[in-house]
C-alpha cells in the first residue's frame, strides 16, 4: 500500500484487492459509492496510486470503463455497490462483452449471513440481488467470493481471463463481511494460469502463409479486410505495413476505421449495410478476401454471409472458434489464431516485403480509388447553404478541422453513428471510440469521459444525438468537475430520428419518437448552463468552419448544438424486397439504395 501501514499477515481484504489491482497495472477506477461496498470505497480512497473518477450513475461508470480500455488497451476498475449499483452497470458491461473489451467490475454485496442462499425467498439482505446470475451471460467470469482466503485466486483468475484470448469483462461480487475481513496475505492461494498455448503453431502459420501467397498469386482483385481485432491486438502499425508491402487495397469494418487512414491510397472504405458504394463494389468484385480480426457480423455481411464477397476465395483469421464456426459455408478457410501474431508474422516476412512481383495490382488499386471518387458519401447536395446542416456535411467539415492527436469518442446510436460515421474521415492510427455491437443510447458523455481520461486529457471530440444524450446527461457534471477538454457536438433533430425513420417506413405513423408522439427534450442551452458548460449553436452552413474552429479552440468543456434536418435520409443503405411467400430478402451489398440504373450497376460489377 502507498499510505496505510499494512501488515501482510493481517490485511483487510478490501485493501488487498486494491493493492493487487495496482500491482497488475490498473491505475484508474470509475466508481459510484454505496454502503454495500463501503470497505472497497474506503480502500481505494486511501490508495494514492489510483485515479478515482466518481461518476453520477453506474451506467456511466461502466461505459466510461469500456471507453478507457479501448483507448489504452488496459482495463479500468468499475467499482459499484450492491443491488441497483450492480444492475445499473450491466449495460456498459454488456457492451464490453460484445466488443471484446477488458474490464474488471467489483460490486459490493450483502454480508454472507444475510444472503438468500438456498432458502428460495427473493431477498434477505439489504439491497441484495443475485447479480452473478444476471451477468454470467455477458462476462468471462462472474463469481461471489464467499471465502476471504479465495480472494487472491479469483482476482488473479479474473484478470487473466479479462486480458487474454478474446478479452472481455469479469465480475467479482464481494459480500460486505468479506470486504472487511482480515486475512494473512501469505496464506492466500494463487491462481495458476494454464500454460500458454501458441495460438498459431509455426507449422500452421507457415501453411497459412503458403495459402495466402498462392491465392495472391492467382488473384486479380485481392482485398484485405481489417477488423477491430487488430486494434485489440495492438497490431495496427503492422497491419498498415503489411498492406503497404503487398500493395493490396484495404477495407475496414466500422470499429476498425482509422487503422489505415482515409487519405491512404490503399484505403477502399468501410463495407456493409450502411456503406459508401465504392467500398461495397470493391468487396463484391474481389476474388480473394483476407479477413483479419473481423467477426463478420450481419451489418458487415449484409445479413447474408454467403453472398458476402461471393466471388472471392475467403480466408478469415479470428481468435474465437465460435465466431469462425458461425461462418461455416460462407468462408473457404478459417484460421484460429491471434490476429496480432498472424499480422506481425506476415508483415515481417521476406515474401511480404519483396515487392509486388506476384501480380500487377496497380490497375485494381486505381479502380478502387475510382469508385471512392465517383461515389462519395458526401455529395454537393449536402453542402448547400442553409439554416440547417446536413449530418453528412457536418461530419466532413468536422473531420477537416480536427487535429491528428484529437480523441474521437462517439455516441453509438441513431444518426450520430449511422450517418456521421459514413462521412467522418480519420488519419492513419486515429481511432474512433464507440460501441459497435450494442448501440445503446446514452453512450456519448461517458464514452468521452473514459476516452479523454485514457488519453491523458487530450482534446476529445464527442458527437451524439439530442435524444440519446439525455440517457446519461448527468456525466456532463463529471466532465466539468474534472475540467476535461471535451467538445460535445449534439445533433439537434427533435428526438429519435433513426427510430422515426423506421416507423415512417414500416407503419407510416409515429410512437414515442419525437415531440409530436410523446418524447420532449429540454433546451440544450439550458442543459449547458445548468452543468457549467460553454454553449454554442452553429449558425447553419454560412460560418460553419470558423465556428467549428472556435469551439475546438475554446478551453474546457463546450456543448455545441448542431441544427440538422429533422428527417435526413440514411443513404447509401441496404434495403429489402418482399418475396412471393410474404417473407423479406435483403438485396446484395452492391445494390444499395437509392438504387443505380441496371446498366450502371452492370458496369460497376464487371470483372475487367
Amino acid at each position: 500500500m502507498t499510505e496505510l501501514a499494512i501488515n501482510p499477515t493481517s490485511i483487510r481484504v478490501a485493501d488487498w484487492i486494491i493493492e493487487a489491482l495496482f500491482n497488475l497495472g490498473v491505475r484508474t477506477a470509475f466508481m459510484v459509492t454505496g454502503g454495500g461496498a463501503m470497505h472497497l470505497n474506503d480502500a481505494i480512497g486511501v490508495h494514492e496510486g489510483f485515479e478515482v473518477v466518481c461518476t453520477l450513475h453506474e451506467q456511466g461508470a461502466s461505459i466510461a470503463s469500456e471507453a478507457y480500455a479501448k483507448q489504452t488497451g488496459v482495463p479500468a476498475l468499475c467499482l459499484v455497490t450492491s443491488g441497483p449499483g450492480g444492475t445499473n452497470a450491466i449495460t456498459g458491461v454488456t457492451g464490453a462483452w460484445l466488443d471484446s473489451v477488458p474490464m474488471v467490475i467489483i460490486s459490493g454485496q450483502a454480508k454472507r449471513s444475510d444472503l438468500v442462499g438456498s432458502t428460495g425467498v427473493r431477498q434477505r439482505g439489504v439491497q441484495e440481488v443475485d447479480i452473478v446470475s444476471m451477468v454470467t451471460p455477458v462476462t468471462k467470469l462472474a463469481v461471489t467470493v464467499m471465502d476471504p482466503y479465495d480472494i487472491c485466486f479469483y482476482l488473479e483468475q479474473a484478470f487473466h481471463l479479462a486480458t487474454t484470448g478474446r478479452p472481455g469483462p469479469v465480475w467479482l461480487d464481494i459480500p460486505l463481511d468479506v470486504q472487511g475481513a482480515l486475512v494473512d496475505a501469505t496464506l492466500l492461494r494463487h491462481f495458476e494460469a494454464p500454460p500458454k498455448i501458441e495460438s498459431a503453431a509455426s507449422g500452421d502459420l507457415s501453411e497459412l502463409m503458403g495459402e495466402i501467397i498462392e491465392r495472391l498469386r492467382l488473384a486479380r482483385h485481392p482485398i484485405l479486410l481489417f477488423g477491430a481485432g487488430i486494434w485489440i491486438a495492438r497490431a495496427q502499425n503492422d497491419a498498415v505495413q503489411l498492406a503497404e508491402s503487398l500493395g493490396v487495397p484495404v477495407l475496414t469494418t466500422w470499429p476498425a476505421h482509422g487503422i489505415i487512414g482515409d487519405e491512404h491510397h490503399l484505403y477502399a472504405g468501410r463495407p456493409g449495410a450502411f456503406a459508401p458504394r465504392g467500398a461495397n463494389f470493391a468487396l463484391q468484385n474481389s476474388d480473394f478476401l483476407l479477413c483479419l480480426g473481423a467477426r463478420l457480423d450481419l451489418v458487415t455481411t449484409g445479413y447474408n454471409p454467403k453472398d458476402f464477397a461471393r466471388n472471392a476465395y475467403k480466408i478469415a483469421v479470428d481468435i474465437d472458434p465460435k465466431e469462425l464456426a458461425k461462418l461455416e459455408g460462407a468462408i473457404d478457410l478459417a484460421f484460429l489464431g491471434d490476429v496480432g501474431e498472424v499480422v506481425r508474422t506476415l508483415a515481417g516476412s521476406t515474401w511480404a516485403n519483396s515487392g509486388k512481383a506476384w501480380t500487377d495490382i496497380d490497375g485494381w488499386v486505381a479502380r478502387c480509388q475510382e469508385w471512392r471518387a465517383r461515389y462519395p458519401v458526401v455529395i454537393d447536395a449536402y453542402r448547400q447553404p442553409g439554416d440547417t446542416i446536413s449530418t453528412y456535411y457536418f461530419a466532413e467539415a468536422l473531420s477537416e478541422v480536427l487535429a491528428e492527436n484529437d480523441v474521437i469518442a462517439l455516441g453509438c446510436s441513431g444518426l450520430g453513428i449511422e450517418i456521421f460515421i459514413l462521412g467522418m474521415r480519420l488519419h492513419t492510427g486515429q481511432r474512433s471510440i464507440f460501441n459497435t455491437a450494442l448501440g445503446e443510447m446514452g453512450a456519448g458523455p461517458p464514452t468521452a469521459l473514459g476516452a479523454c481520461i485514457g488519453s491523458g486529457g487530450r482534446r476529445t471530440i464527442c458527437v451524439d444525438g439530442d435524444g440519446g444524450l439525455q440517457l446519461n446527461v448527468q456525466e456532463l457534471e463529471t466532465i466539468r468537475r474534472l475540467k476535461l477538454p471535451v467538445k460535445l457536438f449534439v445533433l439537434s433533430n427533435d428526438g429519435y430520428a433513426s427510430i422515426r425513420a423506421s416507423q415512417n417506413r414500416w407503419f407510416g405513423r409515429l410512437a414515442g419518437a419525437d415531440s409530436s408522439s410523446g418524447v420532449t427534450l429540454p433546451p440544450l442551452e439550458g442543459i449547458a448552463t445548468a452543468y457549467g458548460w460553454k454553449f454554442v449553436t452553429l449558425d447553419g452552413t454560412k460560418a460553419l468552419f470558423s465556428q467549428l474552429q472556435e469551439v475546438l479552440e475554446t478551453p474546457g468543456p463546450v456543448l455545441c448544438e448542431v441544427p440538422t434536418p429533422r428527417d435526413e435520409p440514411r443513404q447509401p443503405i441496404q434495403t429489402s424486397q418482399a418475396l412471393p411467400d410474404g417473407g423479406m430478402q435483403s438485396l446484395p451489398l452492391e445494390d444499395l439504395a437509392p438504387r443505380l440504373s441496371r446498366d450502371e450497376m452492370a458496369a460497376n460489377m464487371s470483372s475487367s
